[in-house]
Protein backbone atom coordinates (compact mmCIF):
# COMPACT_ATOMS: atom_id res chain seq x y z
CA UNK A 1 0.00 0.00 0.00
CA UNK A 2 2.24 2.81 -0.94
CA UNK A 3 0.89 6.23 -0.84
CA UNK A 4 -0.07 6.95 -4.54
CA UNK A 5 -1.89 3.73 -4.26
CA UNK A 6 -5.54 3.67 -4.55
CA UNK A 7 -6.25 1.69 -1.52
CA UNK A 8 -3.92 4.67 0.76
CA UNK A 9 -5.88 7.48 -1.28
CA UNK A 10 -9.18 6.64 -1.56
CA UNK A 11 -9.94 4.07 1.43
CA UNK A 12 -7.21 4.22 4.63
CA UNK A 13 -6.36 7.51 5.09
CA UNK A 14 -10.45 8.87 4.05
CA UNK A 15 -11.41 6.17 6.34
CA UNK A 16 -8.72 6.87 9.68
CA UNK A 17 -9.62 10.55 8.67
CA UNK A 18 -13.63 9.91 9.32
CA UNK A 19 -12.98 7.40 12.24
CA UNK A 20 -10.14 10.29 14.00
CA UNK A 21 -12.64 12.90 13.94
CA UNK A 22 -15.67 11.13 15.02
CA UNK A 23 -14.12 10.04 18.48
CA UNK A 24 -13.52 12.06 21.59
CA UNK A 25 -10.29 13.79 21.48
CA UNK A 26 -8.39 11.32 24.50
CA UNK A 27 -9.13 8.52 21.77
CA UNK A 28 -7.77 10.06 18.52
CA UNK A 29 -3.90 9.48 18.64
CA UNK A 30 -4.67 5.48 19.71
CA UNK A 31 -6.63 5.38 16.46
CA UNK A 32 -3.31 7.05 14.69
CA UNK A 33 -1.44 4.41 16.07
CA UNK A 34 -4.19 1.56 15.78
CA UNK A 35 -3.76 3.14 11.88
CA UNK A 36 0.37 3.20 11.71
CA UNK A 37 0.31 -0.23 13.03
CA UNK A 38 -2.23 -1.51 9.98
CA UNK A 39 -0.07 0.06 7.76
CA UNK A 40 3.01 -1.07 8.78
CA UNK A 41 1.55 -4.71 8.84
CA UNK A 42 -0.04 -4.33 5.48
CA UNK A 43 3.67 -3.32 4.01
CA UNK A 44 6.15 -5.58 6.08
CA UNK A 45 3.39 -8.08 7.64
CA UNK A 46 5.31 -9.85 10.16
CA UNK A 47 8.33 -8.04 10.04
CA UNK A 48 6.48 -5.47 12.19
CA UNK A 49 7.73 -7.35 15.38
CA UNK A 50 11.51 -5.95 14.37
CA UNK A 51 9.55 -2.30 14.92
CA UNK A 52 8.13 -3.15 17.97
CA UNK A 53 11.85 -4.05 19.19
CA UNK A 54 13.08 -1.04 18.20
CA UNK A 55 10.76 1.22 19.95
CA UNK A 56 10.32 -1.22 23.31
CA UNK A 57 14.32 -0.49 23.33
CA UNK A 58 14.49 3.29 22.40
CA UNK A 59 11.59 3.58 25.30
CA UNK A 60 13.02 1.61 27.62
CA UNK A 61 16.53 2.70 27.37
CA UNK A 62 15.21 6.32 27.69
CA UNK A 63 13.34 5.67 30.68
CA UNK A 64 16.88 4.38 31.99
CA UNK A 65 19.24 7.17 31.25
CA UNK A 66 16.16 9.20 32.75
CA UNK A 67 16.82 7.04 36.23
CA UNK A 68 20.40 7.10 36.25
CA UNK A 69 20.03 11.06 35.80
CA UNK A 70 17.82 11.48 38.60
CA UNK A 71 20.08 8.99 40.76
CA UNK A 72 23.14 11.37 39.59
CA UNK A 73 20.89 14.70 40.69
CA UNK A 74 20.33 13.21 43.62
CA UNK A 75 23.80 12.41 44.74
CA UNK A 76 25.04 15.41 43.81
CA UNK A 77 22.48 17.31 45.81
CA UNK A 78 23.81 15.34 49.11
CA UNK A 79 28.22 15.59 48.23
CA UNK A 80 29.41 18.08 49.05
CA UNK A 81 32.98 17.32 47.37
CA UNK A 82 34.33 14.88 44.48
CA UNK A 83 31.13 16.88 42.08
CA UNK A 84 32.73 15.47 39.11
CA UNK A 85 33.18 12.37 40.04
CA UNK A 86 30.31 11.53 40.60
CA UNK A 87 28.94 13.08 36.83
CA UNK A 88 31.86 10.99 35.33
CA UNK A 89 30.44 7.96 37.48
CA UNK A 90 26.50 8.48 35.95
CA UNK A 91 27.82 9.54 32.47
CA UNK A 92 29.67 6.24 32.03
CA UNK A 93 26.61 4.18 32.91
CA UNK A 94 24.22 6.22 30.12
CA UNK A 95 27.13 6.03 27.76
CA UNK A 96 26.95 2.19 28.29
CA UNK A 97 23.14 2.09 28.10
CA UNK A 98 23.00 4.52 25.14
CA UNK A 99 25.65 2.27 23.48
CA UNK A 100 24.19 -1.29 24.08
CA UNK A 101 20.63 0.59 22.72
CA UNK A 102 22.37 1.90 19.20
CA UNK A 103 24.29 -1.93 18.66
CA UNK A 104 20.58 -3.84 19.49
CA UNK A 105 19.59 -1.13 16.80
CA UNK A 106 21.96 -0.85 14.41
CA UNK A 107 22.73 -4.96 14.29
CA UNK A 108 19.09 -4.95 13.10
CA UNK A 109 19.85 -2.67 10.47
CA UNK A 110 22.81 -4.64 9.58
CA UNK A 111 21.55 -8.21 9.40
CA UNK A 112 18.73 -6.50 6.81
CA UNK A 113 20.42 -4.49 4.38
CA UNK A 114 24.16 -4.97 4.68
CA UNK A 115 25.09 -9.04 5.99
CA UNK A 116 24.80 -10.08 2.50
CA UNK A 117 26.96 -6.99 0.87
CA UNK A 118 30.10 -7.47 3.64
CA UNK A 119 29.96 -11.30 2.98
CA UNK A 120 30.81 -10.96 -0.27
CA UNK A 121 33.27 -8.15 0.45
CA UNK A 122 35.29 -11.11 2.73
CA UNK A 123 34.63 -13.75 0.49
CA UNK A 124 32.59 -15.74 3.04
CA UNK A 125 31.37 -19.15 2.27
CA UNK A 126 27.68 -18.97 4.05
CA UNK A 127 25.11 -16.66 2.11
CA UNK A 128 22.19 -15.63 3.77
CA UNK A 129 19.49 -16.71 2.07
CA UNK A 130 17.81 -13.29 0.27
CA UNK A 131 14.79 -12.10 2.54
CA UNK A 132 12.59 -8.86 2.81
CA UNK A 133 13.52 -6.14 5.10
CA UNK A 134 11.09 -4.86 7.01
CA UNK A 135 10.07 -1.47 5.49
CA UNK A 136 11.34 1.92 6.10
CA UNK A 137 14.11 0.20 8.26
CA UNK A 138 16.49 3.05 7.74
CA UNK A 139 14.18 5.58 8.33
CA UNK A 140 13.17 4.72 11.83
CA UNK A 141 16.27 3.45 13.06
CA UNK A 142 17.92 6.95 12.53
CA UNK A 143 14.26 8.27 14.29
CA UNK A 144 15.24 6.00 16.95
CA UNK A 145 18.35 7.10 17.44
CA UNK A 146 17.88 10.66 17.39
CA UNK A 147 15.51 10.69 20.36
CA UNK A 148 18.26 8.07 21.98
CA UNK A 149 21.23 10.52 21.66
CA UNK A 150 18.85 13.98 22.66
CA UNK A 151 17.93 12.24 25.93
CA UNK A 152 21.36 11.36 26.47
CA UNK A 153 22.28 15.01 25.99
CA UNK A 154 19.48 15.70 28.22
CA UNK A 155 17.79 18.35 25.61
CA UNK A 156 14.82 17.14 27.26
CA UNK A 157 13.40 14.36 29.48
CA UNK A 158 12.95 10.70 28.34
CA UNK A 159 8.87 10.30 27.59
CA UNK A 160 7.04 8.07 30.56
CA UNK A 161 4.22 7.65 27.75
CA UNK A 162 4.76 4.05 26.18
CA UNK A 163 2.43 5.27 23.87
CA UNK A 164 3.79 8.60 22.53
CA UNK A 165 6.73 7.00 21.77
CA UNK A 166 5.10 3.64 19.81
CA UNK A 167 2.97 6.91 17.70
CA UNK A 168 6.58 8.81 17.27
CA UNK A 169 8.24 5.93 15.71
CA UNK A 170 5.35 4.25 13.50
CA UNK A 171 3.10 7.37 12.45
CA UNK A 172 2.44 6.30 8.92
CA UNK A 173 2.70 8.86 6.84
CA UNK A 174 6.55 9.11 7.91
CA UNK A 175 7.15 5.33 8.80
CA UNK A 176 8.39 4.33 5.12
CA UNK A 177 10.43 7.16 3.90
CA UNK A 178 10.62 10.44 6.17
CA UNK A 179 10.93 13.11 6.66
CA UNK A 180 13.20 11.54 9.74
CA UNK A 181 11.67 13.64 12.51
CA UNK A 182 12.80 14.87 15.77
CA UNK A 183 11.02 13.58 18.99
CA UNK A 184 10.77 17.61 20.46
CA UNK A 185 9.57 18.76 16.78
CA UNK A 186 6.67 16.87 16.77
CA UNK A 187 6.20 15.69 20.66
CA UNK A 188 3.48 18.30 21.13
CA UNK A 189 1.26 18.01 18.24
CA UNK A 190 1.29 14.34 17.55
CA UNK A 191 -0.23 13.16 20.61
CA UNK A 192 -2.66 16.23 20.73
CA UNK A 193 -5.47 14.87 19.06
CA UNK A 194 -6.91 18.19 17.57
CA UNK A 195 -9.74 17.79 15.40
CA UNK A 196 -9.81 18.09 11.46
CA UNK A 197 -9.71 21.85 10.71
CA UNK A 198 -11.51 22.71 7.53
CA UNK A 199 -8.36 24.65 6.40
CA UNK A 200 -6.23 21.98 7.31
CA UNK A 201 -7.72 19.15 5.63
CA UNK A 202 -8.12 21.31 2.24
CA UNK A 203 -4.29 22.80 2.38
CA UNK A 204 -3.64 18.59 3.00
CA UNK A 205 -6.04 17.71 0.23
CA UNK A 206 -3.67 20.30 -1.73
CA UNK A 207 -0.26 19.63 -0.69
CA UNK A 208 -1.42 15.54 -1.63
CA UNK A 209 -2.57 16.47 -5.41
CA UNK A 210 0.54 18.35 -5.62
CA UNK A 211 2.47 15.16 -4.77
CA UNK A 212 0.10 13.55 -7.02
CA UNK A 213 0.86 15.52 -9.96
CA UNK A 214 4.25 15.61 -9.75
CA UNK A 215 4.49 11.51 -9.66
CA UNK A 216 1.84 10.88 -12.12
CA UNK A 217 2.20 12.98 -14.51
CA UNK A 218 6.67 13.12 -14.84
CA UNK A 219 8.15 10.32 -12.28
CA UNK A 220 5.84 7.62 -13.70
CA UNK A 221 6.40 9.29 -17.68
CA UNK A 222 9.73 8.80 -17.50
CA UNK A 223 9.99 5.70 -16.06
CA UNK A 224 10.42 3.31 -18.95
CA UNK A 225 12.60 5.25 -20.85
CA UNK A 226 14.94 5.25 -17.60
CA UNK A 227 14.85 1.33 -16.72
CA UNK A 228 15.41 0.68 -20.56
CA UNK A 229 18.62 3.10 -21.01
CA UNK A 230 19.98 1.76 -16.95
CA UNK A 231 19.45 -1.58 -18.07
CA UNK A 232 21.17 -1.99 -21.44
CA UNK A 233 23.56 0.98 -21.73
CA UNK A 234 25.79 -0.51 -24.23
CA UNK A 235 23.00 0.30 -27.19
CA UNK A 236 23.11 4.05 -27.02
CA UNK A 237 25.27 6.55 -27.43
CA UNK A 238 26.80 8.79 -24.94
CA UNK A 239 23.77 11.49 -25.56
CA UNK A 240 21.19 8.60 -24.75
CA UNK A 241 23.28 7.58 -21.37
CA UNK A 242 23.21 11.44 -20.70
CA UNK A 243 19.66 11.92 -21.26
CA UNK A 244 19.11 9.21 -18.93
CA UNK A 245 20.86 10.30 -16.29
CA UNK A 246 19.03 13.56 -16.53
CA UNK A 247 15.88 11.87 -16.75
CA UNK A 248 16.32 9.52 -13.58
CA UNK A 249 17.53 12.78 -11.68
CA UNK A 250 14.08 14.34 -12.52
CA UNK A 251 11.98 11.06 -11.65
CA UNK A 252 14.20 10.89 -8.45
CA UNK A 253 12.88 14.50 -7.28
CA UNK A 254 9.38 14.12 -8.57
CA UNK A 255 8.69 10.75 -7.20
CA UNK A 256 10.44 11.38 -3.99
CA UNK A 257 9.22 15.39 -3.33
CA UNK A 258 6.21 13.87 -4.51
CA UNK A 259 5.82 11.48 -1.91
CA UNK A 260 7.06 13.97 0.87
CA UNK A 261 4.05 16.23 -0.22
CA UNK A 262 1.91 13.42 0.33
CA UNK A 263 3.12 12.45 3.49
CA UNK A 264 3.41 16.43 5.18
CA UNK A 265 -0.29 16.93 3.30
CA UNK A 266 -1.67 13.53 5.19
CA UNK A 267 0.11 14.90 8.49
CA UNK A 268 -1.30 18.42 8.35
CA UNK A 269 -5.12 16.91 7.35
CA UNK A 270 -4.29 15.70 11.45
CA UNK A 271 -2.76 19.27 12.41
CA UNK A 272 0.39 17.49 13.00
CA UNK A 273 3.05 19.87 11.18
CA UNK A 274 6.28 17.65 10.02
CA UNK A 275 9.50 18.87 8.72
CA UNK A 276 10.19 19.68 5.00
CA UNK A 277 12.46 17.86 3.50
CA UNK A 278 13.01 19.41 0.00
CA UNK A 279 13.74 23.40 -0.56
CA UNK A 280 14.25 23.83 -4.16
CA UNK A 281 17.15 22.02 -4.66
CA UNK A 282 17.64 22.86 -8.21
CA UNK A 283 18.16 26.61 -7.94
CA UNK A 284 21.94 25.39 -5.65
CA UNK A 285 24.82 26.99 -7.14
CA UNK A 286 27.10 24.46 -5.74
CA UNK A 287 26.94 20.84 -4.46
CA UNK A 288 27.24 21.91 -0.67
CA UNK A 289 23.87 23.96 -1.23
CA UNK A 290 22.65 21.16 -2.96
CA UNK A 291 22.54 19.10 -0.28
CA UNK A 292 21.30 21.43 2.15
CA UNK A 293 18.21 21.98 0.38
CA UNK A 294 17.49 18.02 -1.02
CA UNK A 295 16.52 15.42 1.68
CA UNK A 296 16.81 18.12 4.25
CA UNK A 297 16.26 15.88 7.42
CA UNK A 298 19.00 13.42 6.49
CA UNK A 299 21.52 16.42 6.19
CA UNK A 300 20.42 17.34 9.84
CA UNK A 301 20.79 13.95 11.08
CA UNK A 302 24.24 13.28 9.34
CA UNK A 303 24.93 17.22 10.70
CA UNK A 304 23.72 16.74 13.99
CA UNK A 305 24.79 13.10 14.91
CA UNK A 306 27.64 12.82 13.10
CA UNK A 307 29.46 15.87 11.85
CA UNK A 308 29.91 17.81 15.00
CA UNK A 309 30.80 14.76 17.32
CA UNK A 310 33.31 13.63 14.97
CA UNK A 311 35.01 17.33 14.65
CA UNK A 312 34.83 18.07 18.30
CA UNK A 313 36.32 14.89 19.25
CA UNK A 314 39.04 14.43 21.08
CA UNK A 315 41.66 12.80 18.20
CA UNK A 316 40.14 14.64 16.03
CA UNK A 317 41.04 18.18 17.96
CA UNK A 318 44.66 16.39 18.55
CA UNK A 319 45.20 15.79 15.10
CA UNK A 320 43.93 19.28 14.12
CA UNK A 321 46.35 21.37 16.78
CA UNK A 322 49.43 19.74 15.37
CA UNK A 323 48.59 20.97 12.19
CA UNK A 324 46.99 24.42 13.32
CA UNK A 325 51.04 24.69 14.99
CA UNK A 326 53.04 23.62 11.48
CA UNK A 327 50.80 25.16 8.89
CA UNK A 328 47.68 27.77 10.17
CA UNK A 329 44.37 28.14 11.34
CA UNK A 330 42.84 27.73 7.79
CA UNK A 331 44.35 24.63 7.07
CA UNK A 332 43.41 23.47 10.39
CA UNK A 333 40.07 24.13 9.96
CA UNK A 334 40.21 22.14 6.36
CA UNK A 335 40.94 19.44 8.20
CA UNK A 336 38.75 19.51 10.83
CA UNK A 337 36.16 19.71 8.21
CA UNK A 338 37.50 17.37 5.88
CA UNK A 339 37.44 14.32 8.53
CA UNK A 340 34.06 14.99 9.35
CA UNK A 341 32.93 14.84 5.77
CA UNK A 342 35.00 11.93 5.34
CA UNK A 343 32.72 10.34 7.68
CA UNK A 344 29.32 11.95 6.97
CA UNK A 345 29.18 10.77 3.44
CA UNK A 346 31.42 7.22 4.33
CA UNK A 347 27.78 6.76 6.54
CA UNK A 348 25.31 8.83 3.72
CA UNK A 349 26.73 6.36 1.19
CA UNK A 350 26.11 3.08 2.75
CA UNK A 351 22.67 4.52 3.98
CA UNK A 352 21.44 4.89 0.19
CA UNK A 353 22.46 1.37 -0.27
CA UNK A 354 24.80 -1.65 0.29
CA UNK A 355 26.68 -1.50 -2.66
CA UNK A 356 30.07 -0.27 -4.24
CA UNK A 357 28.85 2.51 -6.06
CA UNK A 358 26.77 3.69 -2.91
CA UNK A 359 29.88 4.03 -1.54
CA UNK A 360 31.40 5.51 -4.24
CA UNK A 361 28.13 8.21 -4.69
CA UNK A 362 29.14 9.09 -1.03
CA UNK A 363 32.53 9.53 -1.97
CA UNK A 364 31.99 11.58 -5.23
CA UNK A 365 29.74 13.81 -3.22
CA UNK A 366 32.69 14.43 -0.68
CA UNK A 367 35.20 15.80 -3.02
CA UNK A 368 32.87 18.06 -4.75
CA UNK A 369 32.62 19.76 -1.27
CA UNK A 370 35.69 19.37 0.29
CA UNK A 371 37.41 21.04 -3.16
CA UNK A 372 34.59 23.33 -3.12
CA UNK A 373 35.47 24.21 0.64
CA UNK A 374 39.44 24.69 -0.55
CA UNK A 375 38.70 26.61 -3.49
CA UNK A 376 35.78 28.84 -2.47
CA UNK A 377 37.83 31.62 -0.78
CA UNK A 378 40.10 31.65 -4.07
CA UNK A 379 37.30 31.99 -6.61
CA UNK A 380 36.06 35.05 -4.07
CA UNK A 381 39.20 36.69 -4.02
CA UNK A 382 39.93 36.09 -8.01
CA UNK A 383 36.11 37.35 -8.77
CA UNK A 384 36.57 40.58 -6.33
CA UNK A 385 39.90 41.32 -8.05
CA UNK A 386 38.08 40.96 -11.60
CA UNK A 387 35.01 43.19 -10.07
CA UNK A 388 32.62 40.33 -11.03
CA UNK A 389 29.70 40.00 -9.78
CA UNK A 390 28.68 36.14 -8.69
CA UNK A 391 25.18 37.02 -7.91
CA UNK A 392 24.34 38.57 -11.18
CA UNK A 393 21.57 36.58 -12.76
CA UNK A 394 23.96 34.99 -15.88
CA UNK A 395 26.56 34.39 -13.60
CA UNK A 396 24.17 32.93 -11.29
CA UNK A 397 22.58 30.85 -13.93
CA UNK A 398 26.01 29.47 -14.91
CA UNK A 399 26.84 28.41 -11.42
CA UNK A 400 23.36 26.52 -11.19
CA UNK A 401 23.77 24.61 -14.55
CA UNK A 402 27.18 23.71 -13.48
CA UNK A 403 25.84 22.30 -10.30
CA UNK A 404 23.19 20.35 -12.34
CA UNK A 405 25.94 18.55 -14.40
CA UNK A 406 27.78 17.43 -11.00
CA UNK A 407 24.36 16.13 -9.90
CA UNK A 408 23.33 14.30 -12.77
CA UNK A 409 26.49 11.91 -12.83
CA UNK A 410 25.96 11.14 -9.44
CA UNK A 411 22.54 10.41 -10.00
CA UNK A 412 23.91 8.17 -12.75
CA UNK A 413 26.08 5.78 -10.48
CA UNK A 414 23.35 6.26 -7.71
CA UNK A 415 20.70 4.42 -9.95
CA UNK A 416 23.07 2.14 -11.79
CA UNK A 417 23.00 -1.04 -11.09
CA UNK A 418 26.63 -1.92 -9.67
CA UNK A 419 30.04 0.36 -9.46
CA UNK A 420 31.01 -0.80 -12.75
CA UNK A 421 27.78 -0.58 -14.65
CA UNK A 422 28.11 3.14 -13.60
CA UNK A 423 31.78 3.51 -14.75
CA UNK A 424 30.64 2.13 -17.95
CA UNK A 425 27.80 4.29 -18.47
CA UNK A 426 30.12 7.89 -17.51
CA UNK A 427 32.82 6.35 -19.71
CA UNK A 428 29.91 5.80 -23.05
CA UNK A 429 29.17 9.44 -22.36
CA UNK A 430 32.43 10.99 -23.08
CA UNK A 431 33.99 8.34 -25.96
CA UNK A 432 30.24 7.32 -27.44
CA UNK A 433 29.33 11.28 -27.66
CA UNK A 434 27.64 10.80 -31.49
CA UNK A 435 24.15 12.08 -32.20
CA UNK A 436 23.10 9.36 -34.57
CA UNK A 437 20.53 7.27 -34.14
CA UNK A 438 19.47 10.28 -31.31
CA UNK A 439 16.35 11.31 -32.17
CA UNK A 440 14.91 7.72 -32.96
CA UNK A 441 15.87 6.93 -29.32
CA UNK A 442 14.75 10.39 -28.06
CA UNK A 443 11.25 9.25 -29.55
CA UNK A 444 10.74 5.10 -29.40
CA UNK A 445 12.06 4.26 -25.71
CA UNK A 446 8.19 5.03 -23.78
CA UNK A 447 8.19 8.58 -24.95
CA UNK A 448 6.66 10.72 -27.87
CA UNK A 449 5.79 13.94 -29.05
CA UNK A 450 2.91 14.26 -26.56
CA UNK A 451 4.51 12.98 -23.81
CA UNK A 452 7.18 15.48 -23.86
CA UNK A 453 5.04 18.21 -24.65
CA UNK A 454 2.88 17.10 -21.16
CA UNK A 455 5.62 17.04 -19.20
CA UNK A 456 7.34 20.58 -20.69
CA UNK A 457 4.41 22.09 -19.45
CA UNK A 458 3.99 20.16 -15.98
CA UNK A 459 7.85 21.01 -15.11
CA UNK A 460 6.94 24.91 -16.27
CA UNK A 461 3.99 24.61 -13.81
CA UNK A 462 6.32 23.43 -10.76
CA UNK A 463 9.18 25.87 -11.92
CA UNK A 464 6.91 28.72 -11.30
CA UNK A 465 5.74 27.49 -7.82
CA UNK A 466 9.30 26.68 -7.09
CA UNK A 467 10.59 30.44 -7.84
CA UNK A 468 7.81 31.48 -5.76
CA UNK A 469 8.76 29.65 -2.67
CA UNK A 470 12.06 30.40 -3.23
CA UNK A 471 11.02 34.10 -2.78
CA UNK A 472 9.11 32.93 0.27
CA UNK A 473 5.75 33.31 -1.16
CA UNK A 474 3.60 30.39 0.34
CA UNK A 475 1.53 29.57 -2.23
CA UNK A 476 -1.47 27.95 -1.04
CA UNK A 477 -1.89 31.39 1.55
CA UNK A 478 -1.96 32.91 -1.70
CA UNK A 479 -4.32 31.16 -3.19
CA UNK A 480 -6.93 30.95 -0.43
CA UNK A 481 -6.96 34.77 -0.62
CA UNK A 482 -8.39 34.85 -4.65
CA UNK A 483 -12.04 34.93 -5.54
CA UNK A 484 -13.47 31.49 -4.94
CA UNK A 485 -13.94 30.82 -8.56
CA UNK A 486 -10.30 31.36 -9.46
CA UNK A 487 -9.43 29.25 -6.47
CA UNK A 488 -11.80 25.90 -7.05
CA UNK A 489 -10.91 26.92 -10.87
CA UNK A 490 -6.99 25.75 -9.58
CA UNK A 491 -8.20 22.60 -7.86
CA UNK A 492 -10.45 21.56 -10.34
CA UNK A 493 -7.61 21.68 -13.19
CA UNK A 494 -4.61 20.03 -11.10
CA UNK A 495 -7.06 17.25 -10.34
CA UNK A 496 -8.44 16.26 -13.99
CA UNK A 497 -4.70 17.04 -15.10
CA UNK A 498 -4.00 14.09 -12.87
CA UNK A 499 -6.78 12.19 -14.17
CA UNK A 500 -6.64 12.90 -17.75
CA UNK A 501 -2.26 13.18 -18.32
CA UNK A 502 -1.56 10.90 -15.41
CA UNK A 503 1.07 8.31 -16.96
CA UNK A 504 -1.02 4.81 -15.89
CA UNK A 505 -2.69 2.12 -18.12
CA UNK A 506 -1.06 0.19 -21.06
CA UNK A 507 2.60 1.18 -22.18
CA UNK A 508 3.24 2.55 -18.93
CA UNK A 509 4.96 1.42 -15.56
CA UNK A 510 4.26 3.30 -12.56
CA UNK A 511 7.76 3.95 -10.24
CA UNK A 512 8.33 1.88 -7.40
CA UNK A 513 8.53 3.69 -3.97
CA UNK A 514 12.41 4.22 -4.41
CA UNK A 515 13.55 5.42 -0.82
CA UNK A 516 10.99 2.94 0.60
CA UNK A 517 13.82 0.47 -0.16
CA UNK A 518 16.17 2.26 2.13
Amino acid sequence: MSYFSILYLLAFLPLVIIIYNILPRKIRPIILLIASFIFYFIYSKWLVIYLLLSILSIYLAGLLMKHVNDRRDKALNEEIEDKKKIKTKYKNINKLILLVTIIFNVAFLFYFKYLNFFQSIFHLKNKIIKHLAPIGISFYTLEALSYLFDIYHEKYKAEKNLLKIMLYLSFFPTIVEGPITRYNEVSDTIYAGDKITYQGFCYGAQRILYGLFKKMIIADRLNIFVKIVFQDYVRFSGPIVFLGAIFYTILLYMEFSGTMDIVIGSAEIFNIKIPENFRQPFFSKNIAEFWSRWHITLGLWFKEYIFYPVSLSRVVRKITTFVKKVFNNRVSSLLMGAIALFVVWSLNGLWHGAGYQFIFYGYYHFTLILLGNIFEPTIINFCHKLKINRENIFIKIIRIVKTWFFIFIGELFFNASSLKAGMQMLKRIFTHFTFHSFNKYVLTLGLDIKDYIIMAIALIVIFIISILKEKNVEVRDSLSKKNIVLRWACFYLLIFSIIIFGAYGDGYAPVEPIYADF
